[in-house]
């Protein structure tokens, strides 16, 4: 080993977080995670950008559920990616690596009609609720009841957002 690799090891090593956790199932947890927290930025992004680029008569009231909804998307972040430390994993460190890993689908229009910006917004808080419904499972196949529990109020804010972006959707 080079002195390279041995720096990198011990660096990783410090990182480490001990608890009970199986070694293999702590990376399969960290993965599913990192993938959720990439997916998680990739929807406040896309929530930011339509909000910034909202118009049309319901500006107002669109604008205003978009800022709420990217505040509230953005406040999981934190969370998610503390709960991989707490479990003995890393987390995503860049812009890059997010988008290597997010399976959300970014939206780089130069315009999009308002009512394209809900359903697409809505569609994508459908795919999050299933990958979290995926990383609940995992979770409780090996035991990681904690996670499970938060990832159980992330579902019902993504789920919430996803009512309010079908009903403001809807044509009269």
């Amino acid at each position: 080993m080079n002195n390279g690799e041995r720096g990198r090891s011990r660096l990783q090593s410090e990182l480490i977080t001990v608890n009970d956790l199986n070694r293999n199932d702590i990376l399969e947890l960290t993965n599913t995670l990192n993938a959720l927290l990439a997916d998680v930025f990739a929807l406040y992004l896309k929530t930011k950008n339509f909000h910034w680029h909202m118009s049309g008569p319901h500006f107002r009231d669109f604008h205003l559920l978009l800022d709420e909804q990217a505040n509230q998307i953005f406040a999981s972040t934190d969370a998610i990616a503390e709960r991989v430390r707490k479990i003995g994993g890393t987390t995503i460190r860049s812009a890059g690596h997010i988008g290597r890993i997010q399976r959300l689908k970014d939206n780089d229009a130069g315009f999009v009609a308002p009512d394209e910006m809900l359903a697409e917004l809505r569609d994508d808080n459908i795919l999050l609720a299933g990958f979290m419904r995926t990383a609940h499972k995992l979770c409780d196949q090996y035991g990681d009841i904690a996670t499970a529990s938060l990832i159980e109020n992330w579902l019902d804010e993504t789920e919430l957002r996803i009512w309010f972006l079908f009903e403001s959707g809807r044509k009269s």
